[in-house]
């Protein structure tokens, strides 16, 4: 793989790391313990900042997808990239719609505020953990390719 690339790819694979396992793992969390954040307000934070995070994610998604294309990645890189890119799909197109469709039942009163987390909420956590395995593995891809 050529070196350009692989370096871009590698870097923003990091900072794409960084991100989710700062927001998904640190932020969303914590707000929910801090005093006077109900979980309406949570809700509503969440889904501003989860939006956010997403539309990073999908650019970020494009310019490594990109870069791995141009670089002539090894096959590992490759797959690495594109089991990723399918997590990022997979929570955006399924997952997130149906987390959206609950957290409006709720801020509108039709869904108890401390009923027990959904399924789809499970699924997402899940998607994020194996993505976080995936980028660390092909950000050491493509730092070895």
């Amino acid at each position: 793989m050529n070196t350009t690339s692989a370096a871009t790819a590698s870097a923003v694979t990091f900072v794409w790391l960084g991100m989710v396992l700062g927001i998904s793992f640190l932020e969303a969390p914590l707000k929910f313990r801090a005093p006077g954040v109900t979980i309406p307000i949570g809700l509503g934070i969440g889904r501003m900042v989860f939006r956010a995070l997403n539309l990073v994610e999908a650019l970020l998604a494009v310019v490594v997808i990109v870069a791995v294309a141009l670089g002539g990645a090894p096959a590992p890189v490759t797959a690495l990239t594109a089991a990723v890119a399918v997590l990022l799909l997979v929570q955006l197109v399924l997952v997130r719609p149906r987390l959206n469709r609950r957290s409006d039942r709720v801020l509108s009163g039709a869904e108890a505020v401390d009923g027990p987390r959904s399924h789809d909420h499970l699924v997402y956590v899940a998607l994020e953990i194996v993505k976080a395995a995936v980028l660390i593995a092909l950000g050491i891809a493509l730092l070895t390719a």
